[in-house]
């Protein structure tokens, strides 16, 4: 006992409140060595760099809102071009990669991560012409490289999924194109021949991107390039039937989003608007072929909550059809078999399958197919003349089996707590299963026989069969019942002493369902504990869920993560010395808004590319997602800022709190969530917090919200390395 009691005020002398380890004393002596001997190690960087904290000027600008006064003291830190935002910048990465350290620790973290990321990936081709044109990252490559094959002759083989090969042809590789290796090639559509390809170019994790149009015979870029700007590139480029042209959706933050069609050979400037110009910035565009091209379906998305659906007959050129509009439901359509077929939460919270004629399509006139169930129906697909269809069963996946009528038939037996979907390909029906101790296994299954024959399997270096996963109830502040999920290693002792990892999201009608995560594998490996809150805004329980935690309900799902957070100590699992939390997007402002409403409850946070500043989002227009305004709110509505002041995460920072340890990390290309407010909430948070816990920042100037961050595959894991380095040292995850 007094050689731990003497290691602990060793601990104590060298690091100060650097990391938090107040239960170190109920730490076995021999775990409590090696930890010692691990943060001995950074003592002399950590101290030297904790009473260095990067200088941040002050300079206030008072904005007055609805009558009420904001300071913001880091105004100037929007500047993203200026040179002293740049120093900044550049002292900030300095003083992280300072508080980090190098170690072995974070060595072995990022070997493991490389590990458990590099395997051989499930390739699904695209036919055109006599080729399968496919992306994948080979393993010795840092970016997906665009190859094709000659299309096997044989059907079950042309359905099966493609494995890496020397012998694939290479169409487009950026590899080496640029300095850090940021450049990413997609492929978005080929004429009927095949014989033109087009393709998003995306310079890091920015959302806008360059459209090219590749001529695969000569091998030649096409003048009949889109500039860079934003689009759709998801239901949003489709060359037309007679290969002449193409339509595309052009997004913009002023104007908003429109179809869009241009006729090869001519001037871009010369495209014809199709459909959208009614609409603004706050919608979602996305155009789709049908009836063989000579028809297309637009899909209106007004954020999250609501759609429209319209139809224009291309072979005769008629007038656009409306087919759904003003109504208050979401709308999600596929035309098979000269039938429009919706999934729909009209009149039906957990969505029910609708039939619409679209020479007829009138509300009276819709025919319901499948009725609305106990549980979420979350997607659809008509194959072999039967509908399978996707549920959400507390969070998991259950696929159900119905006639084209609508009459059950049966269930695809799945394993618990699983992630499913199934598909056609070429004659055979695939099934995909993962979970959160297992990562995706493709089969190919006989609907007669039922047998399951497996075609793809992610090998990687990982035995699940050491670690449970468990799912937990808890209630909110409100009295509501919610799941969450927990793994961890089979022999965890439950003594309140686990670093722990508790993760969520939140909102935007997005579930969040088991995968297998290969940061929290690395994790429970250590030992420690990954935990998933399921949350209200999500669309795990319907509709009414979804809007309980949305616009004047945001502070529900902040509840419901704090929630998380109290059952998880109030159980044994950890304590708040020892409970870090993590989310990104949407789920960094969730974090944010948790460390500064309950400071106390955590031990470190890690916050990614996060909507920080959600009081003046509605001003930050040359980098913001406008529709995610319907979906938060918009400050500029008196009844929204009234909610959204008192959870903005930016305003909310208090002068002299003791918050967690806390890194923050974003990029200069984000341009769905302003990394401009990341940068001043870093300032004010080393300014404010009186805790002596350190508060980094993490910057990349290539980085984004898309393209997976949008650096390079060695780059992704060197970050994701420094980042749980970080969680892991300040809740004493060392071994």
């Amino acid at each position: 006992m007094l050689l731990k009691i003497i290691l602990y005020q060793l601990i104590l002398f060298k690091l100060g409140n650097s990391v938090v380890f107040k239960n170190l004393i109920h730490i076995k002596t021999d775990k409590l060595i090696s930890i010692v001997l691990i943060f001995i190690a950074f003592s002399a960087t950590s101290c030297e760099s904790q009473s260095k904290v990067p200088y941040s000027r002050t300079e206030t600008v008072i904005d007055t809102i609805h009558g009420v006064a904001f300071e913001d003291p880091y105004r100037w830190l929007e500047d993203r071009y200026s040179t002293e935002t740049l120093d900044w910048i550049e002292n900030q990465n300095i003083y992280a990669e300072k508080i980090v350290g190098n170690s072995n620790l974070r060595s072995d973290i990022e070997k493991r991560l490389f590990e458990l990321n590099n395997y051989q990936p499930s390739i699904s081709p695209t036919i055109a012409g006599e080729y399968q044109y496919f992306t994948y990252r080979p393993n010795n490559a840092e970016l997906p490289i665009i190859f094709r094959r000659q299309t096997p002759k044989d059907s079950t083989e042309k359905s099966l999924p493609i494995y890496p090969s020397s012998d694939h042809e290479v169409i487009l590789d950026p590899n080496g194109k640029t300095k850090e290796n940021t450049l990413r090639y997609s492929i978005l559509d080929f004429t009927s021949d095949g014989n033109f390809m087009s393709y998003s170019v995306r310079d890091g994790g920015e959302d806008e991107i360059k459209i090219k149009i590749y001529d695969l015979i000569n091998k030649v870029e096409l003048p009949d390039s889109l500039p860079w700007s934003l689009y759709n590139y998801s239901g949003g480029f489709t060359f037309d039937n007679t290969d002449e042209g193409y339509y595309y959706v052009k997004r913009s933050r002023i104007d908003g989003p429109r179809v869009m069609y241009h006729k090869l050979g001519t001037d871009i400037k010369n495209d014809k608007e199709i459909f959208g110009k009614d609409f603004g910035p706050e919608s979602f565009i996305s155009a789709n072929y049908i009836n063989d091209g000579e028809s297309m379906i637009f899909g209106v998305q007004h954020g999250w909550a609501r759609s429209e659906i319209y139809f224009k007959d291309l072979k005769n050129d008629r007038d656009i059809v409306t087919i759904i509009k003003d109504v208050d439901a979401r709308f999600y359509s596929k035309f098979l078999d000269g039938k429009l077929y919706v999934r729909t939460n009209y009149g039906a919270d957990k969505n029910r399958l609708l039939a619409i004629d679209i020479n007829n399509p009138s509300i009276s006139n819709w025919q319901e197919v499948i009725p609305e169930s106990d549980h979420v129906m979350e997607n659809f697909s008509l194959i072999n003349n039967k509908f399978y269809v996707t549920y959400l069963v507390n969070g998991s996946n259950e696929i159900r089996v119905f006639t084209k009528s609508g009459d059950f038939l049966e269930n695809i037996s799945l394993p618990k707590f699983s992630n499913a979907s199934i598909s056609k390909a070429e004659g055979s029906l695939l099934l995909k299963i993962s979970s959160f101790l297992k990562p995706v296994k493709t089969y190919i299954y006989d609907e007669i026989s039922k047998k399951r024959t497996l075609s793809y399997e992610q090998k990687i270096n990982w035995d699940p069969n050491d670690f449970i996963v468990k799912q937990v109830w808890r209630k909110s502040k409100d009295g509501t019942d919610l799941p969450m999920w927990i793994m961890h290693h089979k022999d965890t002792e439950l003594n309140g002493n686990n670093p722990t990892w508790l993760s969520g999201y939140g909102g935007f009608y997005v579930a969040i369902k088991p995968s297998f995560n290969r940061n929290a594998a690395m994790w429970i490996e250590r030992g420690g504990i990954f935990a998933v809150a399921t949350l209200r805004g999500g669309s795990e329980y319907g509709e009414l869920w979804h809007k309980n935690g949305m616009l004047l309900n945001k502070q529900n799902v902040f509840d419901d993560f704090i929630a998380a957070a109290e059952w998880l100590i109030d159980n044994q699992y950890t304590n708040p010395d020892q409970l870090g939390i993590q989310g990104g997007s949407n789920g960094g402002l969730l974090v944010g808004a948790a460390f500064t409403q309950r400071p106390e409850l955590y031990g470190a946070v890690l916050c990614g590319f996060p909507d920080i500043d959600i009081l003046r989002f509605p001003w930050y227009v040359n980098n913001n997602n406008a529709p995610a305004l319907l979906e938060y709110g918009n400050s500029k509505i008196y009844e929204h800022f009234l909610a959204i002041k008192e959870y903005s995460p930016y305003q909310n920072i208090k002068k002299n709190t003791p918050y967690p340890s806390i890194m923050i990390f974003t990029g200069a290309l984000d341009t769905r969530v302003p990394p401009l407010a990341a940068r001043k909430s870093v300032a004010r948070l080393q300014a404010s917090s009186n805790s002596g816990n350190p508060i980094i920042l993490r910057y990349h100037q290539k980085a984004g919200h898309a393209a997976g961050r949008g650096l390079s595959f060695s780059q992704g894991i060197k970050d994701r390395a420094m980042e749980f380095t970080f969680m892991a040292q300040e809740l004493g995850l060392t071994k």
